[in-house]
């Protein structure tokens, strides 16, 4: 199997459906919050692969990983059978969205793009800058990590999926508090860079991944 082969140190359920896994960091592994990696395994004795953005700050002896689970997935639900100890395949990290310790940041995320999100936000934090989260999702994820980033002093806004008035308003309000960076996917990132357009900014300086 291709890539390098990493230990599964631990799996934890972060949300409903969600999981986080955290993995051995090998050697010469250099990856920035909002970077993905391309993941392989044989669930089934035939190699699947998929991509995941870290959801670590830092890549220091372990990194992270946020797996939504469909249950009729190829490898999310295997992924989150795991109990530690097994071994998958990494390549990467891929991307250039990437955060760099270099300003404060307003994270933007719908659905999956929590897990970059919070990276982003925490690893601001660390530098000693401020953070924005602004998060729309019917079921949320990393809930207490959302919880302590605003304990730190973070401005974090949690919608649900459906209201566009709540996330256009919040967009609003912090576009001029740090670099956005937007996670999610192709409607969600759109409608993001619709909105900071219309609220004055450049959607073009915005660092936005689309997740498909």
């Amino acid at each position: 199997m291709e890539g390098t082969a990493v230990t599964v140190e631990s799996v934890t359920e972060v949300g409903p459906s969600t999981v986080a896994l955290e993995l051995a960091t090998p050697e010469d592994f250099e990856a920035l919050p909002g970077q993905f990696v391309l993941l392989r395994a044989a669930p089934e004795g035939e190699e699947v692969a998929r991509h995941y953005t870290l959801s670590s700050p830092t890549v220091e002896e372990t990194f992270e990983i946020t797996v939504g689970v469909d249950p009729d997935g190829e490898l999310a639900p295997w992924l989150a059978s795991l109990e530690g100890g097994e071994t998958v395949h990494v390549e990467g990290p891929f991307g250039t969205i990437a955060y760099e310790d270099d300003g404060d940041v307003v994270a933007i995320a719908g659905g999956p793009g929590i897990g970059p999100a919070v990276a982003i936000a925490e690893a601001a934090q660390r530098a000693g800058h401020d953070a924005a989260v602004i998060y729309q999702d019917d079921e949320p994820a990393h809930t207490e990590r959302l919880e302590a980033l605003s304990e730190a002093g973070a401005a974090v806004t949690v919608l649900e999926a459906d209201d566009d008035e709540g996330l256009e308003s919040a967009v609003d309000a912090h576009l001029e508090d740090g670099q956005c960076y937007v996670f999610g996917f192709a409607d969600f990132v759109d409608q993001v860079a619709e909105t900071i357009e219309a609220a004055g900014g450049d959607p073009d300086e915005a660092r936005i991944e689309n997740f498909g």
